[in-house]
Order: structure tokens, then C-alpha cells, then sequence
């Protein structure tokens, strides 16, 4: 099958989840999706970057993606939060329902039906929503969607290229100030920088 960039080391996970709780406001919420197999190096990068686990959300599939002991049918993700984060007015169930993409665009491609109620549920709209990992773009167009800034990350070209093109119709989103938010950098635009 088709594979993701570094989804075969795990040395990036600390400094990653290190430098999105340093860039996050105080009482900001982060939604980090991971592979059941690997949850414990995920669980030691947040809790080494100094994120707290306020909540875990499963989404049912109606197709096994896999299987081996089991036929696998979800995925999930866990909500973290950096320091007093406040719940919102309406709670989602913490079992929703996946919208099956094919994965056309990316191998692990998040379906945007399932991200908005997420985005709306947390981020008001014109407050930024930042991706580090934005795949084919999935979690910017579920921002834009739900009236919000966004500000993807993507080390990938091809579904840098991909993402791009997906949101290439669409307007920047101004955050709260009126400021308008570049949309999408590649990451080597991150790397050439420092």
C-alpha cells in the first residue's frame, strides 16, 4: 500500500509535539490522530511536550481498512490540551461516524465531514486552526468551512502539490485582527527559514 513519510521512525515525535505546545496559546486544544499500534510513543511525546489528554474521540468505519486479530473498523484521535481549556457549550459524542474518502488524495486522507463539526465545536470562527501534518488538506478546507483561519504544514511535495490545488479556489481566511493568514506553506519554507 501507499505509505506516509516518516510513518516508519518515531524520532520526530517529541520534538514535533514539543514545538506545537510551544506555539499554542495557554487553554488551546490540539486533536491528534495516531495508529492504535503506536500509542504509547504518542502518549510519551504529549506528555513530555506538557500536554494534558482531556478527551478521545473513536470514529466507526463500515469497511475494515485492515485486518489481522481483528478487522479493523475505527479511527481515533485523542483531544490534548495545553494548560485551562475550556470544554465547549454543546459536547460531541465521542463516537462519530467516518465518511469514506478512498483515499484518493492521501493514504490516511481525513474525511472533511468529519472535521468541521470538530472545528466548530472547539475554534470560533475567524480563530486560526493550525495543521503541522495537513496531508492532502483535509482538516484546512474543514477551517475555511467552518469560517475559520487556517495554516497547514506538509513535508511531502506531492501532497504539498495536492493540498495546494485543493484549496486553490479559496480565498485566505482572515483571522479575528482582519489579518489575512498565508494558507499553506510547504515545510522546507519552515526549514530554510531557521
Amino acid at each position: 500500500g501507499r505509505t506516509v513519510a516518516n510513518d516508519d521512525r518515531d524520532d520526530w515525535l517529541r520534538p514535533a509535539f514539543a514545538g506545537m505546545y510551544r506555539l499554542l496559546k495557554p487553554g488551546s486544544l490540539a486533536l491528534s490522530f495516531y495508529g492504535w499500534n503506536r500509542v504509547d510513543l504518542f502518549f510519551d511525546a504529549w506528555k513530555a511536550a506538557g500536554f494534558s489528554v482531556v478527551g478521545h474521540l473513536v470514529f466507526r468505519k463500515r469497511y475494515a481498512s485492515s485486518a489481522r486479530f481483528f478487522e479493523y473498523r475505527h479511527e481515533s484521535a485523542y483531544l490534548l490540551a495545553k494548560g485551562d481549556a475550556k470544554p465547549p457549550a454543546a459536547p460531541l459524542p465521542d463516537v462519530m461516524d467516518w465518511q469514506y474518502t478512498g483515499n484518493r488524495l492521501h493514504p490516511t486522507q481525513k474525511p472533511v465531514e468529519c472535521l468541521t463539526p470538530i472545528i466548530k465545536a472547539f475554534c470560533k470562527p475567524g480563530s486560526l486552526v493550525a495543521d503541522p501534518f495537513c496531508g492532502s488538506g483535509s482538516s484546512l478546507v474543514a477551517a475555511h468551512d467552518a469560517g475559520c483561519a487556517y495554516l497547514g504544514i506538509e513535508l511531502d511535495a506531492g501532497h504539498h502539490r495536492t493540498a495546494s490545488e485543493r484549496l486553490g479556489l479559496r480565498a485566505p481566511a482572515q483571522i479575528d485582527n482582519g489579518d489575512v493568514m498565508p494558507w499553506l506553506r510547504p515545510f522546507t519554507h519552515y526549514v530554510d527559514a531557521a
